[in-house]
């Protein structure tokens, strides 16, 4: 019941993103290279700011 109180930490809401970005970029692999590289390269800057919070 507490938890419906609680806020999410800005690293949860970025590693939700970063997760998100992962997986459009596994699905677009298999079409689109040029945008899938652009995907990739995006997540490698969330997972890098996420590990700087950390």
């Amino acid at each position: 019941m507490f938890s419906l109180f609680k806020k999410t930490s800005e690293v949860d809401k970025l590693q939700k993103r970063y997760e998100k970005l992962m997986a459009e970029w596994h699905q677009l692999s298999t079409t689109n290279r040029a945008k899938s590289d652009e995907k990739y390269a995006e997540a490698q800057k969330l997972l890098e700011r996420i590990d700087a919070l950390k």
